[in-house]
């Protein structure tokens, strides 16, 4: 596929990247991927129509396609664009996986910049969204500079420039998880007051990968236990007797758990409410552990009876 793309575009074979997606361990039917590659190659063009064209190439199992794109004020005044595509509803863990993204900037980048930005965008990203728990072989997050606006970012990334770039990431990301597999409902766990950023992200992480949690915002049950139990197995430092918890949707907000003492116990306006809110396809986890100033936000996604359906009979 490189030689091919590499000899029609007359482009180095080292500045050409592959990606893919499908059954782990089959082999790629070449004679097939060859010829669609050539009629690839000659369709080539810049309109928008081309990028969502490709947006929608590279689907799966995905519902819609998923493109975005932002223009950045850098803090000198100049403007550059950074444009993506990606694709991804199954198979996704904090790893990046199973994942394919195309990024795009017209700024003029050395790739450790590239690198460094990247980086950054994708730890509070791509790497922050649960569909299953599960990760593929295959996931690549790509971020390129054509220097189309001859604007150079150099040395320290351009902090206005990081915040675009992180904030696309994060837009991709959501579009996601709400797009995962069997979805129904979209999750959102903001974590503040953690000793570290880190001990934030492993809570925020291990609710929105809790299959027992996912379950029950499928089933519109406000167990607030299972929150507890993923907190509990984070590893992160916690102090139960300093722990709130709440739920909210929209506008509506309830707090559940508050300094270690349950609020949303049977027959409180507490667990009434929540379980009004938690029927709602957008709904929010808020977890104070009073213990620093560090946050970390994770998104996810409900876990439903489509999303069995749609895996059992992957391959058949």
């Amino acid at each position: 596929m490189v030689e091919l793309a590499s000899s029609k575009l007359n482009i180095s074979q080292d500045e050409i990247a592959i990606a893919s997606t499908g059954v782990i361990g089959r082999q790629m039917p070449m004679d097939i991927f060859l010829k669609l590659e050539e009629e690839v190659i000659k369709n080539l063009d810049h309109s928008y129509k081309s990028s969502t064209d490709c947006a929608e190439g590279i689907m799966t199992t995905d519902t819609f396609s998923k493109e975005f794109a932002v223009e950045v004020t850098l803090t000198t005044g100049e403007k550059v664009k950074i444009g993506a595509i990606t694709k991804g509803t199954g198979m996704i863990y904090p790893n990046m996986g199973t994942m394919l993204s195309f990024l795009v900037t017209d700024a003029v980048m050395a790739p450790d910049e590239i690198n460094k930005a990247l980086k950054i965008a994708v730890d509070d990203s791509y790497n922050m969204i649960v569909v299953d728990g599960d990760e593929s072989t295959n996931d690549i997050a790509l971020l390129m500079a054509n220097g189309k606006s001859n604007v150079k970012i150099t040395n320290d990334i351009d902090e206005n420039f990081q915040k675009g770039l992180n904030y696309i990431c994060q837009q991709l990301a959501i579009m996601m998880v709400k797009d995962g597999e069997g979805a129904s409902k979209f999750l959102e766990v903001n974590v503040k007051g953690a000793k570290s950023v880190s001990d934030a992200k492993k809570v925020a992480r291990a609710i929105v990968s809790s299959n027992l949690f996912k379950a029950a915002v499928f089933g519109a049950d406000p167990n607030w236990g299972r929150i507890v139990m993923a907190i509990g197995y984070a590893g992160a430092d916690i102090n139960q007797n300093l722990l709130s918890i709440s739920i909210g949707s929209g506008n509506d907000i309830v707090c559940l758990v508050e300094n270690g003492k349950p609020l949303a116990f049977e027959g409180s306006k507490n667990l009434l409410k929540s379980e009004k809110i938690i029927e709602n396809k957008n709904i929010e986890i808020i977890v104070d552990l009073n213990l620093g100033d560090s946050k970390a936000t994770a998104w996810g996604c409900d876990l439903t009876y489509d999303y069995v359906k749609i895996n059992a009979e992957y391959t058949t």
